[in-house]
């Protein structure tokens, strides 16, 4: 029997307007296995948030739609199902986290009826049996006296309160796969490491897989056992966090390692940053999409967009210039002093 849970093949996602279109999300591809946790990072705007919601098919119909690919979960292709059986996947076996719990989380109920909401969409159960569920999900993400909390409202929690709760309502069906959107952007250090602790703990429990979508390298490297790094829409470098992190090849992808805060850079150092801006995503570029800002970009990165290809076991990158032998000259070049 096959370990692999996802597999998204050349999946393409445009917006709509009256002016001009947008490709938000042009020819993206990776796999997962059962237990396994994949990491998507990039720049905001790169595209990581509109592939997660294109898993659960939810782009909204009246600007966007998925033009292309297939996502392939447990054998089924998700896009050719009918909305009845997407509506069972959803919340069900795919779960999701959303950046912004407060947001997310309706004011008007509490957390209890959230989570038995939930519960008894996808599983013929009494709302006593729902109630139950929904208490041991409290306890199961480290709220206390949870028989008292599940009547209390979003706004009675803090802020890493609520987001344990968006974890107890995506988790209360045992989903086989979280994604989990940004899941510690507003909350401090402290409970930032708290929250990771959790979802660590949670998936050995329950073997769920996870997509952490993030810009923080930090959570990629504690979390994940492989990461894909995207930007403009596109995967540019995926492989094994070690190998990501030891042996990067594309710019973009060295530029976000030296762009992180580290014990090794002093505090009158200057920390570096990627120079310029992420290109428009709805004019057409024919070459590589990276290279107005890349510090080794030549004629042919403008004319001609670079293919996806594997230098290593499962590393993969889409630079015209991949190899180790000219990765480590061009950094020495680029960033020496």
């Amino acid at each position: 029997m096959s370990n692999e849970l996802l597999k998204v093949e050349n999946l393409h996602v445009r917006f709509f307007s009256s002016s001009a279109v947008v490709n938000a999300v042009e020819g993206v591809s990776f796999s997962l296995k059962k237990k396994e946790t994949l990491g998507i990072v990039g720049e905001s705007g790169s595209g990581k948030s509109v592939t997660a919601t294109a898993l659960l098919r939810l782009i909204p119909s009246a600007n966007g739609k998925i033009t292309g690919g297939r996502i392939i979960f447990e054998g089924k292709d998700l896009l050719s199902l009918p909305e009845r059986e997407m509506r069972n996947i959803r919340g069900n076996e795919i779960s999701m986290i959303f950046q912004d719990p407060m947001a997310s989380l309706n004011p008007v109920f509490t957390v209890g009826e959230q989570i038995m909401e939930a519960v008894r969409a996808h599983r013929k159960t009494t709302k006593k049996e729902a109630k139950k569920i929904a208490v041991e999900m409290l306890k199961l993400v480290g709220i206390p006296e949870a028989e008292k909390r599940i009547s209390m409202y979003p706004h009675e929690f803090s802020g890493g309160m609520r987001q344990r709760v968006m974890i107890a309502i995506a988790l209360a069906c045992r989903p086989k796969l979280l994604i989990a959107d940004e899941p510690t952007t507003a909350l401090d250090v402290t409970v930032q490491a708290q929250i990771l602790d959790l979802m660590k703990t949670l998936q050995e429990k329950i073997g769920t897989s996870i997509i952490m979508i993030t810009h923080d390298l930090g959570v990629v490297w504690e979390m994940c056992d492989k990461v894909a790094v995207m930007y403009a829409g596109k995967i540019v470098e995926s492989g094994d966090v070690r190998t990501i992190y030891n042996e990067p090849l594309h710019p973009y992808t060295w530029g976000l390692l030296k762009s992180q805060i580290t014990s090794s850079v002093a505090k009158s150092e200057k920390l570096p940053a990627i120079p310029g801006s992420p290109p428009d995503l709805s004019k057409n570029m024919p070459g590589c999409p990276f290279a107005d800002r890349c510090p080794f970009a030549q004629a042919i990165c403008y004319s001609r967009k670079p293919e996806m290809k594997e230098i290593g076991d499962n590393h993969f990158v889409a630079c015209h210039f991949q190899t180790r032998e000219s990765r480590l000259k061009r950094e020495e070049e680029a960033y020496r002093g």
